[in-house]
């Protein structure tokens, strides 16, 4: 897990509410003039492979050199912000969607609005909503993780079960196996990663942060955040799920020796899996996600997203670059090879062509299309998700209160109104106007 950081003065976000709520408003001087002559770009990532990209483009643009810095440990949030403060700052950095939102937020980025619009077309809608808090344009898509379900074909099968299609499917199926084998889990939730919430609310349809004229609608306590709610509270009132931390090296154990038969993925995972999971090789098999509305079928997804600094001097050339290294067919052809290690797959429109080399052949038992699988959760994920800006220090009160929720000693319903309420008084202390939605 991030470790997600406080975010700066109360100050920098009132200056900053307006242009995150009104795209045409903009957080900085006008970057869409061309730049002329040679530049240099300086760019923050962590992500294997992309150095060897940055050398490809280099090598083809001599006029517009890229700097590349390993930033990879858990206080590059911290240390890009000292850099900002104190005007070192690189042009560019690998961000998750969560903290682009937060730095846009506090004024720590580029509003990039007019510069960034040719490229639009290229990204889904999602991905472009992950650099776009508000509307206005921080950063380019950089890569997607799309969720879908992998499930032990296997156990499945031993306890008569098929591959859920909704989520009380999974809810049926954790009680079925349970009246075969009592210890068997069907998911799990750690207690330290509230990431199944998140999931759900954004499949079924829920918008806890959402931009209306000049305020944010906050909408933690929606019929759709309950229902999603809902969900998590059965599966850890009837006990359906294991509570293996992700922090341990053994959490593998609890899929591969089958205490736990299923779980929502993406495709970064899928190589740890590969290799994690040496005694249930070839008993997986890949199905969608559950939905909530078969009439309606949504997914989520992560988004990394390379944003744009406050103080980038050449915005134009930047995002010439990164719209290169995360859409052109050169570069993510060596970034979704299982050999770069990159784990990066693409947040564009047809991601058709990326699909079949990083699914490990022996980890699943290829009585269903994986790639198509793959393909239709990219094609899923759900565009009414926003970032608001206070996001990731939301993330984290809604960590400190999900322990609770695991151990039973708050309910899925409680911990929501909590977030309703602490970020309302949070943005209106930050000078961020917000309601709450239906209000």
């Amino acid at each position: 897990m991030s470790t997600f950081r406080k975010r700066a003065t109360a100050g920098a976000a009132a200056v900053l509410s307006l242009s995150l709520v009104l795209a045409a408003c903009s957080s900085g001087d006008d970057t869409s003039a061309t730049t002329q002559g040679k530049v240099q770009l300086e760019f923050w990532s962590w992500t294997d492979g992309i150095q060897q990209q940055v050398a490809v483009w280099n090598k083809a643009h001599p006029d517009t050199q890229v700097k590349y810095v390993n930033a990879a440990g858990d206080t590059v949030y911290q240390k890009l912000r000292a850099a900002i403060t104190s005007g070192n700052a690189p042009c560019l950095a690998k961000m998750d969607g969560m903290n682009l939102a937060t730095f846009a937020a506090d004024g720590l980025l580029t509003d990039i609005t007019k510069i960034a619009a040719p490229y639009k077309s290229r990204y889904t809608a999602a991905a472009w909503n992950a650099v776009s808090p508000g509307g206005a344009t921080y950063g380019i898509p950089m890569g997607s993780s799309p969720l879908f379900t992998a499930y032990r074909a296997d156990l499945f099968q031993k306890y008569g079960l098929k591959a859920p299609t909704t989520w009380d499917d999974v809810i049926a199926a954790g009680k079925a196996a349970q009246r075969k084998d009592k210890n068997v889990k069907i998911y799990n939730m750690a207690g330290e990663d509230p990431s199944t919430l998140v999931d759900l609310s954004w499949q079924s349809g829920a918008q806890w942060y959402k931009v209306a004229g000049d305020h944010w609608e906050i909408g933690f306590t929606s019929p759709e955040a309950l229902r999603a709610g809902d969900v998590v509270q059965r599966l850890v009132d009837d006990n359906l799920a294991s509570n293996a931390s992700y922090a341990d090296p053994g959490v593998f154990k609890t899929w591969d020796l089958g205490k736990t038969i299923m779980m929502t993925t993406s495709t970064w995972q899928l190589p740890i899996y590969d290799t994690n999971f040496p005694k249930s090789k070839g008993e997986w098999q890949l199905a969608d996600a559950p939905l909530f509305d078969p009439a309606k079928p949504q997914t989520s997804s992560n988004f990394d997203t390379v944003g744009f600094l406050k103080g980038c001097k050449y915005p134009d050339r930047a995002a010439q670059f990164a719209t290169w290294m995360s859409s052109s067919k050169e570069s993510l052809t060596a970034l979704t090879d299982p050999a770069s290690k990159s784990g990066l797959f693409p947040a564009v429109k047809d991601v058709s062509p990326y699909v079949d080399k990083i699914i490990p052949k022996e980890m699943f038992n290829g009585k269903s299309d994986s790639a198509q699988i793959i393909t239709t959760a990219a094609s899923r994920v759900g565009e009414q998700w926003q970032y608001g800006p206070d996001y990731a220090s939301m993330y984290s009160e809604m960590q400190k209160q999900w322990g609770k929720v695991m151990k039973k000693q708050m309910t899925v319903k409680a911990m929501l109104t909590h977030l309703q309420e602490w970020v309302l008084a949070d943005l209106k202390h930050k000078g961020v106007k917000a309601v709450a939605a239906g209000s």
